[in-house]
């Protein structure tokens, strides 16, 4: 396993995972308080938070759709290809900006899967 990495050993590395989560909250934060505004509610914001809430498992795997699952593995599969192909200032600016469209992509494919859901449930 030459090409393994090993886990960030100073802070600013955990930071860049730890901005990943963050901003794959973020994003389905704001769909969800976007369509909560659209359709009018009251409090848009406790809306997007009480989104959250869905104590329905999961359906496939640790997803709740295999579009989400394949979603997930391509995007994994893209970010592995682009990091082992490139290297230096290409890497940074082709990571800077896939790793964020991808996390917000996938966000707006869980938002749209749970929107779904919920529709055929009410």
């Amino acid at each position: 396993m030459t090409l393994a990495r090993a886990l960030p050993t100073d802070a600013s590395g955990w930071w860049f995972f730890l901005g990943t989560f963050a901003l794959y909250a973020a994003a389905r934060w704001f769909f969800s308080w976007r369509r909560a505004r659209r359709d009018g509610d009251e409090h848009p914001v406790r809306a997007a938070f009480a989104e959250e809430d869905d104590p329905r498992p999961a359906t496939a795997g640790g997803f709740r759709s295999y579009r989400q699952f394949f979603g997930f593995v391509g995007s994994a599969v893209l970010v592995v290809v682009v990091a082992g192909l490139t290297a230096g200032r290409l890497r940074l600016a082709l990571l800077g900006t896939l790793v964020p469209l991808l996390i917000t992509a996938l966000a707006y494919l869980d938002f749209r899967q749970a929107r779904k859901e919920r529709a055929q449930t009410l």
